[in-house]
């Protein structure tokens, strides 16, 4: 089992295939136990995904709605303006939003846009939210702007495993990905990168893309864990549905292996019920896109994901505004602390004894 404070860079295929491996039991308890070591167990952190440009993107993503070698019927538009995006910020934060992520079908940013970009990054900022873009591939200049422009996190995903990457795309190294990663990272900002699950990937597949994660110089500070969106017209419109199971598993192995990482659950939200997500909060899911649509899918509506909150006794995680990690992290050992006197940790050993005499 993984221990407490046990944060690892060199973990093996073998070893990530393993947990898979775990019955679904024991898997669970040790992503639970690893979740309450560095996390709030009741407390999920809430962000709003836009589009600021959609449509016509050169890349060949063969999930992807936006990519221009697909007819979708999805229409090109331009760049939003600057006032909307900041107005659809303040609607994200007034529904709970901690975090506001904007979203542009580029290979890269083009330099007439920065600018603009930047001009978003500022205003959102102002609004006292966390702000996340992605924008396609970053080169060093580009990143250091968006970091003094004030942006938190730049999300770009590795999707895949290097063994199944070409499968999906063409148009975009491995290494191209894991290059604008390592701009993102020296230009001081905070990491978003995860994957997608359910494109015809095996598990050994998604152990791949775990690995990959994981042994990055630092874990990502935000993993999320798409589950495929079939768009009609992608070469994936008609792939077959990934396991439940499986997908929670996957959450769940991600929780040991990046225990201090936020693991989210983005897109294919709109196709899980209650009982999926519930199982996937367990697992050590613990951040959400929150809203009608992300990007250009639909996404469960607000309203049903604060009932669901609401049932299950989780609460919206709020923004820490001007605290240090070291301040933040005292808080939540003295959090964990409170759940321990307030019996939320199970004593099995002690109960066990008690059902003994008691029989």
């Amino acid at each position: 089992m993984t221990q407490p404070n046990d944060i690892r860079h060199d973990w093996t295929l073998k070893q990530i295939q393993a947990l898979f491996d775990l019955p679904f039991n024991d898997l669970m308890f040790q992503a639970q136990t690893a979740h309450r070591q560095y996390h709030d167990a009741n407390a999920v952190q809430i962000s709003t995904l836009l589009s600021i440009k959609t449509g016509a993107c050169p890349e060949d993503c063969k999930y992807c709605s936006q990519s221009g070698h697909y007819n979708t019927g999805l229409e090109k538009e331009k760049l939003l303006e600057i006032e909307r995006v900041v107005k659809e910020a303040q609607a994200a934060k007034e529904k709970g939003a901690s975090r506001f992520c904007m979203g542009a079908a580029w290979r890269s940013p083009r330099e007439k846009d920065m600018p603009y970009v930047l001009e978003m990054v500022r205003q959102v900022k102002s609004l006292g939210m966390e702000t996340c873009m992605t924008l396609g591939m970053l080169d060093k200049d580009q990143a250091e702007s968006l970091r003094e422009a004030g942006l938190d996190y730049y999300n770009h995903n590795l999707d895949t495993s290097p063994e199944y990457y070409n499968s999906i795309i063409t148009t975009r190294t491995y290494q191209d990905r894991l290059d604008t990663l390592a701009n993102v990272r020296e230009a001081g900002m905070k990491v978003c990168c995860g994957g997608i699950l359910g494109m015809g990937e095996s598990r050994q597949d998604r152990a791949g893309l775990l690995m990959q994660l994981a042994n990055l110089p630092d874990h990502p500070e935000s993993v999320p864990i798409n589950m495929l969106v079939k768009i009609a017209g992608t070469p994936l419109g008609e792939t077959d549905d990934i396991d439940p199971f499986e997908f929670v598993r996957t959450i769940a192995v991600a929780r040991i292996i990046m225990p201090k990482s936020y693991v989210r659950l983005s897109a294919g939200r709109e196709d899980m019920n209650d009982q999926m997500q519930s199982l996937c909060y367990l697992a050590g899911a613990n951040s959400i896109f929150y809203g009608e649509k992300l990007l250009t899918t639909a996404n469960p509506e607000a309203s049903s994901d604060m009932k669901l909150f609401n049932r299950l006794g989780i609460r919206p995680l709020e923004l820490r505004e001007e605290a240090s990690d070291e301040a933040h992290e005292a808080a939540l050992q003295q959090a964990i602390e409170d759940q321990k006197r307030s019996h939320l940790f199970h004593d099995a050993a002690n109960a066990s004894t008690t059902s003994s005499s008691v029989n």
